[in-house]
C-alpha cells in the first residue's frame, strides 16, 4: 500500500509551495546590502555630482573640503583616470566613459568627485565645500533634435549623438508599402520611465595590494557579462575582480544592473583612499543618476488588406539612451530585434534603429527591456488599422495571430517562436474575462454620456537571452572579424554531503522572486526527497562559485536557464548515486527508483537503502565505490540551448530561447471634468509553459501588473529642455501604491510547454509590461476617439485631450488688488508677480533696495553682499527647499536703471544643489502715505534643488519673497504700523498703515 502511495506522489513542481525565503523576511531577519558588517577602519563614500545637464569642467578645487575632521580624500576623475580604461559595450565607438565625469558633464547628476570620509555624514558636509568651475554648454533632450546638425555635441570625439545607425530588411516591406493600396502610419513617443525598488545601489570595495586586485560586495544583478566589462576597466584579469553578493536584494527589475560603473570607480577610489570604502545610494541619487529606461521616438507604417490582413510594417527608432552608453546598451532594441512583427504572421519588416545620446540620466535594463516601446507601437498601429477598417480591433488581431499548429514559428526577423496556442488564450480570455458583459457595459455607459473605452494587447514574451542578440548591430562584416556571439550558458552545482544533506548553488542573483522555493521544488523531485531537505544557497562569489558570462537576474532566464541547469545538474546526482546503490542493493540501475529519501529497487521496494546512507558512502568509504568512480558527491553542470545561434548574414537573430503570450483587455472610464482614467475592468491571460509554482507564477503577474499601471499612469522622468531633471522625488515621480495596484482578472489559460528548456518553463515576470500601457493607450484612445495617446495618461494630459477640439479661452484680466503674489512653476521657469505697499518714500526704498548692506539683511539666508561696482554685486547665501538645504554663491547684476523709478535685476547663484538663474523686474511708484512696489521675476533652476522641489518651489518662492518684503517694510519704515486689509496674512507678515 505504501508503495502505491508513493509512486502516485504529486510532483512538487506544479504545487503551490510556500516561499522558503519568506520567514525571513516577513520576521526581519534578512540580511540586505547595508546589514553586512564591514571591516574595522571603512570609509564611506558620497558623491559631489553635477548640477548642469552640460557643462565643461574647468577646474576643481577641494581644499576646504580635505580640511574637514575625517576626510581623508576627495577623488576626482582625473585621479582615477591613470588606473582604468573606457567601459566597453557592444560595439567599437570613441566614447570614453568611467563612471566619473573627466572633462565634461553631461547630465544633472554625473558624478564629478567622491568624498572618502569617516562616516557618510562628513562626507555630505564636505560635498559643500568642493568648489567647481564649470563653462555651461548648450544643452538637447529631445532624440530626434540630438540628430541634426544644430545640436550640440555631447562627445566630440564621436562627432555625433547618433552613435549608431543601423537598418534591417526582411522580406520586401518598401516593395509592398509603396504599392499597397491601403497603408497608414502613427508616430509613438514612449517616455521615460524606471521601477523603484525599495533597496537602492549599495557597495563595498577593497584594493588588495598583496594580488593587485579588487574585492567587492555588491546588490549587482548580473549578468555576469558585464564582470568581464568592469575587469577590463579595472587593467586587471577577470579572476582578481571577486565580487559577492549578498543573501538579499531588495527589489530590482533591471536597475541594478547599471551599478557597474559604481563599482569600477569605488574600487580605484578605495585603492587611492588606502582603505575599504563603503557607499549606500540615496533616494534622489538613485532618481536621478541610476538607471532608466529609454524613451523611444517611432514612426510605424502599416500596409494591410481589405479584410484586415497586415503585409508588411516599416518603423524607424530613435533610441534616447542618455549622456553614455553603458553594457549592455544599446541592448533592449537589439532584444526584440527578432520580434519586430509581435505575435503576427506579417511577412515584411523593415527596421531602422538610431542610437542617440542625449544630456539625461545614461539608460539601462528597467523591467521588460525594451519590450514596451517596441509593442507599444505595434499594437497602436494595428489598432488604427481596424479603425480605418471599421473593424473590431479584436478580430483584426485574431485575423492575423500566427496559428496554432505552426510552431516552432521563425519570424522574419529571425525569432524561432517555440510554442503556443494564442487563439485558444483568447478565447479563454474572452469567456473568463467576459468581453460580452464587458461590451454591453460600455455600450450603457455611453448611453449615459459617459467616456467609457475598451482596448486590447497582446505580445511575445521572451526568456532566456541569446548572449549574441547585441553582435546584431554591428555589420556582417564587423561581426565575422569579431568572431561569433550566441548562447546563453546557465550553471548549478548540486552536492551531497557526508550526511546526506543536499545543497544547491544556482547562479541567479534573484530580488524576492522566490527562485529558492522553485529550485528546491525542482531536485526534491529528481532526487525522491522532501522539500524541505532541500538547502538552496543563491549568493554569489566569483572566486569560489561557478558562474558563466551569463549568470544573473534579467530578462526571464531563471525559469528556461537557471531551471534547466539545476534539473541536469540533479540527474547526473541521480546516476552517481544509483551506480552506487546498485552495487549494494544488487539490481540494475534501471530497476533503481528514488522515493521517500530512499533509494531502492522498483520491483522490490523492501530492497532499499536510505539516501543519506548512499550519500554518505561517497564520503565514508571511497573503497566501496564502483571501480572508477571519484570519491564524494558534487555535479556541476553547465547547460546551454543550441537553438540560440548567432545573427545570420542577413541580420536575423532568434534573440531569446522561449517564448511565451499574453494577452490583455480592459475598459476604461474616464472622468470629462479631470481626465481622470479609472480602470473598471482588467483582464490578462499567460501562456509561460510548465509552471513551476503557480504561487509564485500568479505573483509575478500581479507584480509585472502593479509595475504596469505605474508605467501607463504615473511614472515619468521629467527634463526640461536645457536638461533639468525635475523629477527627483515621490511627489514628483508618482508611483502606484496598494491603493493604486488594482488586482486583474487572471485567466486560466492553456500552458503549452516549451520544446527547448528543460522543464518546458518559460518566463512570466515581464508580460504586463509589454501589454498594459498599450492596452490601456489603446482604450483611452477608443473612449476619448483621439489617436496621439502618449504614456504616461495623467489627469492633466487626459484632460488635454478631451477638450483639444475646443478654443482655449482668453486668460481672464486679473482684477488688481493693493496687493499680489503669484507663482507658476510651468514650462522651464519659476514664474512669479505681486506688490506690496511700503509707508516709506520711494527714495528711502530705493536707497534701501540698492544698499549692499542693506540687501544683504533683506535677502533670506544672505551672509555677505560685496558692491563691485554701482551695478555688480556679488556674495553668499544658504537656503533651501525642504530640507534639502545648501550653500550658494551669487552674482547680481543691475542693468535699466531708472532711479528711483524701476531696476531689473539679472544674477545667478551657484551651489552644490544646483544653479539658479534669474531676472526681476522692481517698479516703484509713490502712492499716498509711502511707496507701491511692483515685480515681476522668472528664475530658471537646475541640479538638486530643482529635481527635488517640483512640488515645493512655489510655496518656499512665497515664503522667501513674504521675508524679503517683510524686512524691506522693517528696514525702510522701521517705525511703520502694522497694517490691515487685504490678504491679511500675509500684509500682517510685511506692515503697512491701514
Amino acid at each position: 500500500m505504501e508503495d502505491d502511495v508513493s509512486e502516485m506522489r504529486e510532483p512538487l513542481v506544479g504545487q503551490k509551495i510556500l516561499r522558503t525565503e519568506d520567514q525571513t523576511l516577513l520576521r526581519g531577519k534578512a540580511t540586505f546590502m547595508d546589514d553586512i558588517p564591514i571591516a574595522k577602519g571603512t570609509l564611506h563614500a558620497a558623491f559631489l555630482r553635477s548640477p548642469h545637464a552640460h557643462a565643461r569642467i574647468k577646474g576643481i578645487d577641494a581644499t576646504e573640503a580635505l580640511k574637514l575632521k575625517g576626510v581623508h580624500a576627495v577623488i576626482t576623475g582625473e585621479d582615477i583616470k591613470p588606473y582604468t580604461k573606457p567601459l566597453i559595450v557592444g560595439f567599437a565607438n570613441p566614447l570614453d566613459y568611467r563612471g566619473i565625469a573627466m572633462d565634461k558633464v553631461r547630465y544633472v547628476g554625473e558624478p564629478v568627485a567622491i568624498v572618502c570620509a569617516t562616516d557618510r555624514y562628513r562626507a555630505e558636509d564636505a560635498l559643500k565645500l568642493i568648489k567647481v568651475d564649470y563653462e555651461v554648454l548648450d544643452a538637447v533632450v529631445d532624440p530626434v533634435r540630438a540628430c541634426e546638425e544644430s545640436a550640440p555635441v555631447l562627445h566630440e570625439a564621436a562627432g555625433s549623438n547618433r552613435v549608431s545607425h543601423r537598418v534591417f530588411n526582411h522580406g520586401e516591406a518598401d516593395k509592398v508599402l509603396d504599392a499597397a493600396k491601403n497603408k497608414t502610419q502613427i508616430t509613438i513617443r514612449y517616455p521615460r520611465n524606471s521601477v523603484t525598488p525599495m533597496e537602492t545601489y549599495g557597495v563595498v570595495a577593497e584594493y588588495k595590494p598583496d594580488t593587485g586586485g579588487y574585492d567587492v560586495t555588491s546588490n549587482f544583478q548580473g549578468p555576469f557579462s558585464v564582470h568581464t566589462v568592469m575587469a577590463i576597466a579595472l587593467k586587471i584579469p577577470s579572476a582578481k575582480l571577486r565580487h559577492k553578493s549578498p543573501a538579499n536584494s531588495g527589489g530590482s527589475f533591471g536597475s541594478k544592473l547599471t551599478l557597474f560603473p559604481y563599482i569600477v570607480v569605488l574600487c580605484v577610489a578605495s585603492r587611492l583612499a588606502g582603505r575599504p570604502l563603503k557607499w549606500i545610494e540615496d533616494r534622489l541619487e538613485h532618481h536621478a543618476s541610476s538607471s532608466v529606461a529609454p524613451s523611444r521616438v517611432t514612426t510605424i507604417e502599416a500596409a494591410y488588406d481589405d479584410d484586415g490582413t497586415v503585409n508588411a510594417l516599416r518603423m524607424e527608432h530613435y533610441d534616447d539612451h542618455g549622456a553614455h552608453l553603458r553594457a549592455p546598451m544599446p541592448a533592449p532594441i537589439y532584444r526584440m530585434h527578432g520580434l519586430s512583427t509581435n505575435c503576427y504572421t506579417i511577412p515584411n519588416v523593415k527596421v531602422t534603429n538610431n542610437i542617440v545620446l542625449t544630456n539625461k540620466c545614461p539608460t539601462g535594463a528597467v523591467r521588460g527591456f525594451g519590450g514596451p516601446q517596441l509593442y507599444f507601437a505595434i499594437e497602436r498601429v494595428m489598432n488604427k488599422v481596424a479603425k480605418e477598417l471599421g473593424m473590431d480591433p479584436l478580430a483584426l488581431m485574431e485575423k492575423n495571430l500566427i496559428p496554432a499548429g505552426s510552431f516552432p514559428y521563425r519570424a522574419p526577423a529571425g525569432a524561432l517562436i517555440d510554442s503556443g496556442d494564442y487563439q485558444q488564450v483568447v478565447k479563454d480570455s474572452v469567456e473568463q474575462g467576459k468581453l460580452d458583459w464587458l461590451r454591453e457595459r460600455q455600450k450603457q455607459a455611453r448611453a449615459e454620456g459617459k467616456l467609457y473605452g475598451i482596448g486590447f494587447a497582446a505580445a511575445v514574451e521572451p526568456s532566456q537571452s541569446n548572449m549574441g542578440y547585441i553582435s546584431t548591430l554591428k555589420t556582417k562584416e564587423e561581426r565575422e572579424k569579431a568572431g561569433p556571439k550566441d548562447g546563453a550558458v546557465a550553471s548549478c552545482t548540486i552536492s551531497v554531503d557526508a550526511l546526506g544533506s543536499v545543497n544547491v548553488v544556482g547562479d541567479s542573483t534573484p530580488q524576492g522572486q522566490g527562485h529558492q522555493t522553485a529550485l528546491a521544488q525542482i531536485v526534491a523531485d529528481e532526487l525522491g526527497l522532501k522539500f524541505s531537505d532541500i538547502t538552496v544557497n543563491l549568493e554569489t562569489d566569483t572566486q569560489k562559485d561557478n558562474w558563466s558570462i551569463a549568470a544573473g537576474n534579467y530578462s526571464c532566464r531563471f525559469s528556461p536557464a537557471s531551471t534547466s541547469a539545476a534539473k541536469t545538474a540533479a540527474e547526473r546526482v541521480r546516476v552517481k548515486m544509483t551506480k552506487v546503490a546498485g552495487r549494494f542493493l544488487n539490481v540494475p540501475e534501471d530497476d533503481i527508483e528514488f522515493a521517500d529519501s530512499m533509494i531502492r529497487s522498483k520491483s522490490n521496494p523492501d530492497n532499499g537503502l536510505e539516501f543519506r546512507r548512499v550519500g554518505g558512502l561517497a564520503h565514508w568509504s571511497p573503497s566501496s565505490l564502483p571501480e572508477g568512480m571519484d570519491p564524494g558527491i558534487r555535479e556541476v553542470a553547465y547547460w546551454n540551448a543550441p537553438e540560440l545561434t548567432p545573427t545570420t548574414a542577413n541580420d536575423e537573430i532568434n534573440t531569446s530561447l522561449a517564448y511565451g503570450f499574453a494577452f490583455d483587455f480592459c475598459g476604461v472610464e474616464i472622468d470629462p471634468d479631470t481626465g481622470n482614467v479609472k480602470v473598471d475592468h482588467y483582464v490578462t491571460a499567460h501562456d509561460c509553459g510548465t509552471i513551476l509554482n503557480p504561487g509564485l507564477a500568479k505573483g509575478q503577474i500581479r507584480g509585472s501588473f502593479a509595475n504596469a499601471i505605474g508605467a501607463s499612469l504615473y511614472e515619468e522622468f521629467v527634463y526640461k529642455e536645457d536638461g533639468t531633471f525635475l523629477s527627483g522625488t515621490m511627489a514628483d515621480y508618482l508611483i502606484p501604491t496598494a491603493a493604486e495596484a488594482i488586482d486583474p482578472v487572471l485567466v486560466d489559460t492553456v500552458a503549452i510547454p516549451s520544446p527547448f528548456t528543460r522543464l518546458g518553463a518559460k518566463g512570466i515576470a515581464e508580460g504586463n509590461q509589454y501589454t498594459t500601457p498599450v492596452c490601456l493607450a489603446n482604450a483611452v484612445a477608443d473612449a476619448l476617439d483621439y489617436e496621439d495617446v502618449t504614456m504616461p495618461l495623467t489627469p492633466s494630459k487626459v484632460f488635454g485631450w478631451i477638450n483639444s477640439g475646443e478654443e482655449m479661452a482668453p486668460p481672464a484680466d486679473v482684477e488688481k488688488t493693493e496687493e499680489r503674489l503669484s507663482v507658476d512653476f510651468s514650462g522651464d521657469a519659476l514664474r512669479g508677480e505681486g506688490e506690496t505697499f511700503v509707508p516709506a518714500p520711494r527714495e528711502k526704498v530705493w536707497e534701501t533696495l540698492l544698499n549692499p548692506k542693506e540687501m544683504a539683511a533683506l535677502i533670506p539666508g544672505c551672509r555677505e553682499l560685496d558692491k563691485h561696482a554701482e551695478d555688480h554685486f556679488t556674495g553668499t547665501l544658504k537656503m533651501g527647499v525642504g530640507a534639502v538645504r545648501g550653500t550658494f554663491e551669487a552674482d547680481i547684476r543691475l542693468r535699466n536703471m531708472r532711479k528711483p523709478e524701476s531696476v531689473e535685476i539679472s544674477g545667478t547663484l551657484d551651489g552644490s544643489l544646483g544653479v539658479s538663474r534669474g531676472t526681476g523686474w522692481v517698479e516703484l511708484d509713490e502712492v499716498e502715505g509711502g511707496t507701491n512696489v511692483r515685480y515681476r521675476y522668472e528664475i530658471h533652476l537646475s541640479g538638486t534643488i530643482a529635481s527635488v522641489g517640483g512640488r515645493l518651489l512655489s510655496g518656499a518662492a512665497r515664503l522667501l519673497i513674504n521675508q524679503f518684503f517683510r524686512a524691506l517694510v522693517a528696514r525702510a519704515a522701521p517705525d511703520a504700523a502694522p497694517r490691515k486689509g487685504l490678504l491679511g496674512k500675509i500684509r500682517s507678515k510685511f506692515g503697512g498703515n491701514s
